[in-house]
């Protein structure tokens, strides 16, 4: 089976679906089964493809600007895959919402993560905007859609009825973490926090991830924890102002600490250093973070939405989201009744246990049969 994966997502430094592209990409490269090729819609990353692959997958493709592709997508089925990549296809796969035009004889997969651009527009830039009429139009096609949770499966069933038939849910997998070095993991995390005890928070600041509810919440808690820390990991994306005026107003602004973007080895510190990973994300469709604190042993703090509830199940607590006041009661109890902490954790492992990234890719060979199929 010929397969032609898109990654684009790739070149930039990963976000969660960088981090699904990426183990995706690696999977499909050890099967027998599959013929991968590589290819981005990109101009100006196209040099830099054959170093985000691994050793003997092939790279095609001819430089192509995303938005111009986009552009011309909402429009018109062309440029087709089979040209992009100039080889032969049997399936494409769209790994970030956007799947190309197959061309004829060729099934196409594209991946949906989330729904935030109908849910939550007034939470999207332009691009993001463009996804949902660039789906409907793929389905129209006869793409299949595959999501991450069963959650948004349901939510794209609801959302384009037509294609209901033609929407797999196949779950993300968390990659078991590397040993730890005893103390010298958690010390690294300590110094990069500026503390022993912190709160953390991880991933790409935007207005999704709510991080000012959880600056109000930290400022309630650090009036009576004069140890208390909270450390937001993750680049600066769109809205990121609203974070600053919060931190601003913060009357214990100097105990939260910013640390931009951080590479695979301090994030790992930083989770197992934490008293406790929280995510006030007002929607979710799946949560690699909450799962990613949960291996490493540190309990989680997350928000009812979305996916997490399903995700999740009860090896952590829920609040809703925006409610400052539940989010620190939670993290409060966490932080302070040693029963409950061992409780989750405790869960926690029967959850992780759970998601497999070779049963992701598994999964999704399976899919690409029944997109063949017809």
């Amino acid at each position: 089976m010929h397969v032609s994966l898109d990654v684009t997502s790739l070149l930039d430094p990963p976000t969660g679906v960088g981090v699904f592209t990426g183990e995706l990409l690696d999977g499909l490269a050890r099967r027998d089964d599959v013929d991968l090729a590589a290819f981005a819609i990109s101009l100006r990353g196209r040099r830099r493809l054959a170093d985000v692959v691994p050793p003997g997958v092939r790279t095609a493709g001819r430089p192509f600007p995303a938005r111009v592709a986009r552009r011309a997508w909402l429009r018109v089925d062309r440029p087709t895959a089979r040209s992009l990549v100039g080889r032969t296809i049997d399936v494409v796969h769209g790994p970030n919402f956007v799947v190309p035009p197959g061309g004829r004889g060729v099934a196409e997969v594209v991946t949906v993560h989330d729904l935030t651009a109908l849910h939550f527009p007034e939470l999207c830039t332009a691009d993001v905007l463009q996804w949902p009429p660039l789906l409907a139009r793929a389905l129209g096609r006869g793409a299949w859609v595959h999501t991450v949770s069963g959650s948004v499966a349901d939510e794209v069933r609801t959302a384009f009825p037509a294609a209901a038939d033609r929407v797999v849910a196949i779950a993300n997998g968390v990659r078991p973490p590397a040993p730890a070095r005893p103390g010298s993991d958690e010390a690294a995390g300590r110094r990069l926090a500026g503390g022993g005890r912190f709160v953390l928070a991880v991933g790409t600041v935007e207005p999704r991830k709510d991080l000012p509810s959880l600056v109000r919440a930290f400022d309630a808690l650090a009036a009576d924890d004069a140890d208390l820390r909270l450390v937001i990991a993750g680049p600066d994306g769109w809205g990121a102002e609203a974070l600053t005026a919060a931190v601003d107003a913060a009357a214990h602004r100097r105990r939260i600490v910013r640390l931009g973007w951080v590479d695979d080895q301090q994030r790992l510190a930083l989770m197992r250093a934490a008293s406790v990973v929280a995510y006030p994300s007002r929607y979710e469709g799946f949560g690699l973070v909450p799962l990613e604190a949960l291996a490493v042993g540190t309990p989680v703090v997350a928000t009812a939405v979305g996916a997490l509830p399903e995700v999740l199940g009860d090896a952590a607590p829920l609040v809703a989201p925006g409610d400052g006041a539940a989010l620190a009661a939670a993290i409060d109890q966490v932080l302070t009744d040693d029963e409950l902490r061992a409780t989750l954790l405790a869960r926690g492992a029967e959850r992780v246990a759970a998601y497999r990234w070779e049963d992701t890719v598994d999964g999704i060979v399976d899919l690409y049969r029944r997109a063949l199929a017809g």
